[in-house]
């Protein structure tokens, strides 16, 4: 099988590949082809895939081109992770948001609607390319934010884009691993849009042993989701929030924390990745152990704004190691091979969450096997969560009408309509803001 990876160059895609060399089933993934606009960044990772490799008898082929068509023509899987704007964009909308005392998050916030607009009409030429060149090919999208991107595609490519992210997958090992549960054996009742989910019930055996966590303050206080959110604010919602929630509940002290950071996320990451790339270019170091010493890092400050915020320390070391190409590989498994499983996802609400129409794509469990993946029905959600969700859901819509139609005014109501965006005025200058310094929001008229 063919997988092509757009976003060839980016830092993460050692981990795709480090998950593919242990797969030595039939079906497997056998070349690999990676796409990028910046040859200097594929060079630099396909070293590192090399290294990778070096050990792994019958390790998949890989190539690298600039050429998207090239890239696209033949595949059977497409894994999406481009960044429209690169690191410097994340790290000018996080600069913009604050500048006017709001979050400049990537995914949520301003900074996610920012994101969204530069980076939607790029997704949905890729789809449109993808309906043209490889029109039996399943499109696996981690491109953030991934369910507002997910569902731009998913009106050129229907149920065959299926977006992931590893956010749901952790929370729910941290849970099950608290209550000295196996992770794999554990059912999660979890739904909602990307990055703003909440965990329900955890079923063991078939008894939801959520009760047990949430009555248990010391078991509840124990964990990442604990102690950033606290354990009276969790027993209070009855559940457990993805950990992006933080930014909403605590947003006061999220965008304080940020503002006295030394250098925001996305201006940390730039300039970490920036030297990686430069050292991973040298012929005198191994590729391989430059992008290790980095990928620790990275993960190592993960949230810190939040965690420090909240009191909550370091992260447990279990939680260091990501997940999403595990995620993505478990899809491309179950998708190839008709091995069925269970995975949380974004897809198509197809009726899944009444407050939604049926083309809202929503993250939630699904049953996926050699058609797809198929949401699994889900309890509707508690009043607090249907407003957040309903209203994120519409600015997501404005966002998508906005890219389709260039207009300037309906950016400013995506902006303007969020929860976290708490003025017109702020809104108008935040447009202006980012219009200013992204190239890629000139089309906005």
């Amino acid at each position: 099988m063919k997988l092509t990876i757009l976003g060839g160059g980016g830092f993460r895609v050692p981990l795709v590949y480090g998950a593919l060399l242990g797969d030595r089933a039939e079906g497997r993934v056998t070349r690999v082809v990676l796409h990028d606009l910046d040859a200097d960044r594929l060079s630099a990772v396909t070293r590192v895939l090399a290294e990778q490799a070096s050990r792994v008898p019958d390790a998949p082929e890989v190539t690298a081109t600039t050429d998207l068509d090239e890239a696209l023509r033949g595949a059977d899987f497409v894994f999406s992770a481009i960044r429209v704007g690169g690191l410097e964009g994340r790290a000018n909308d996080e600069r913009v948001a604050l500048a006017e005392g709001v979050l400049g998050q990537e995914t949520a916030g301003a900074g996610g609607i920012a994101y969204g607009l530069r980076t939607v009409p790029v997704a949905v030429d890729i789809a449109q390319r993808v309906a043209r060149l490889a029109p039996d090919a399943w499109v696996i999208n981690f491109t953030n934010p991934a369910g507002l991107v997910t569902e731009a595609m998913s009106r050129h490519l229907g149920d065959r884009v299926i977006g992931i992210c590893d956010s749901p997958v952790g929370l729910g090992r941290r849970i099950a691993r608290v209550l000295g549960a196996n992770p794999k054996e554990a059912w999660i009742d979890y739904v909602g849009l990307n990055h703003l989910g909440w965990v329900r019930g955890l079923r063991i055996a078939g008894r939801d042993e959520l009760p047990r966590l949430l009555a248990d303050p010391d078991l509840l206080g124990s964990f990442e989701e604990g102690k950033l959110f606290g354990v009276d604010w969790l027993q209070s919602l009855g559940a457990i929030p993805n950990e992006y929630l933080h930014y909403y509940y605590f947003n006061r002290e999220a965008v304080r924390a940020y503002r006295e950071a030394d250098k925001t996320r996305g201006a940390f990451l730039r300039d970490q990745q920036a030297h990686f790339y430069e050292e991973a270019r040298r012929t005198d170091v191994s590729a391989l152990e430059a992008w290790e010493r980095t990928r620790a890092e990275r993960e190592a400050t993960y949230m810190a704004e939040n965690r420090e915020t909240a009191g909550a320390g370091e992260r447990e070391a279990d939680d260091l190691s990501g997940g999403y190409e595990k995620v993505a590989l478990a899809l491309m498994r179950a998708i190839a091979r008709d091995e069925r499983t269970t995975l949380i996802l974004n897809v198509r609400n197809q009726g899944t969450l009444s407050v939604l129409d049926t083309d809202a794509v929503i993250e939630v469990p699904c049953l996926v096997d050699a058609n797809g993946a198929h949401p699994v029905a889900v309890d509707p959600l508690p009043d607090h969560a249907t407003g957040l969700v309903c209203a994120v859901k519409a600015v997501e819509r404005e966002v998508l009408a906005a890219a389709e139609s260039g207009s300037r005014t309906t950016a400013v109501k995506a902006f303007a309509l969020h929860p976290l965006v708490d003025s017109v005025n702020v809104a108008r200058r935040l447009v202006e803001g980012y219009t200013a310094v992204h190239p890629g929001l000139a089309y906005l008229k």
